[in-house]
């Protein structure tokens, strides 16, 4: 897809006789509820199998915009990311409503501020949970060691202390 169809885009009334042609099949189409217990809705190419279903949230844009047409207005679709409250992005990290608040105040997650209420962008949420998971492989990498049945557990203890003053020592060191 070319980047122009990700921008803001205003589509006049034109060729009322089609449009009136495709009003008037989506309407015979929505009084046949009976018909069918299951709708389904299709997009068709022009070789006679060349279709595809169309879900039905976007049939549903698909008869609002031949409606605004019809009746001579002017539509515009605006493509946006879609944006989610504190509240669905924590329920999405699976951590609490005041932690992303806490991120989002310590720059850790881009969020913005839209009167006294906070929205994150899923597509930085989406990223700032991967960049964590990759952070939490990375400690368990980092701190796991091979033991044998025969090693002393207490051996094992003090390679793991090791290793955990070594991380320690790495992240004051990034922090400065």
């Amino acid at each position: 897809m070319g980047a122009e169809l990700l921008e803001s885009q205003t589509y006049l009334p034109e060729e009322q006789e089609q449009l009136a042609t495709i009003a008037s099949f989506l309407d015979a189409h929505h009084s046949k509820t009976s018909e069918r217990p299951e709708r389904r809705y299709f997009l068709a190419g022009a070789d006679e199998h060349d279709q595809i279903e169309v879900p039905e949230a976007l049939h549903r844009v698909l008869v609002q915009a031949v409606a605004a047409l019809t009746a001579g207005k002017a539509i515009t679709i605006s493509p946006t990311m879609p944006k989610l409250t504190t509240q669905q992005a924590a329920d999405l990290l699976g951590v609490s409503r005041p932690t992303v608040v806490r991120l989002i105040e310590a720059g850790e997650l881009a969020g913005e501020r839209i009167g006294t209420r906070r929205k994150v962008l899923l597509k930085d949420l989406l990223d700032y949970r991967e960049a964590r998971r990759q952070r939490q492989y990375q400690a368990i990498a980092d701190t796991s060691v091979d033991v044998s049945e025969d090693e002393d557990p207490a051996a094992v203890n003090e390679s793991l202390k090791r290793i955990r003053k070594q991380l320690a020592e790495r992240r004051r060191a990034a922090d400065l």
